[in-house]
């Protein structure tokens, strides 16, 4: 199966004891569109409303192939079985995510 990183971060899993894989980024972010408008300010710091849109830079789906993303864009992708996110966060003695023990689905 072929794995493609379409986040800007190298995502490390933590398999099979403490062997590591790591998926380098692709070079490509799939992403979601959005706008920022403001809708307050609250004493006086803006208060924004984020309008999400279009996904972008998602490739159409491949055999054999799977998408690593960020969760807001496997929201948005309810209807693709081929884009998944790291999942199961392990993280070290600061709290800092260091890997990931799985994929999931959104």
């Amino acid at each position: 199966m072929k794995i493609i990183n379409l986040t800007p971060h190298a995502i490390t899993f933590i398999v099979r004891g403490n062997e590591s894989l790591i998926i380098e980024p692709s070079g490509k972010v799939a992403r979601v569109s959005f706008e920022a408008k403001q809708i307050n300010t609250i004493d006086g710091i803006p208060v924004m409303q984020n309008v999400y849109g279009d996904i972008v830079d998602l490739p159409s789906p491949q055999e054999n192939t799977i998408y690593l993303v960020s969760s807001i864009v496997a929201s948005r992708c309810t209807n693709r079985d081929d884009v998944y996110i790291p999942n199961d966060s392990i993280r070290d003695g600061q709290g800092r995510i260091i890997g990931c023990q799985s994929l999931a689905r959104v």
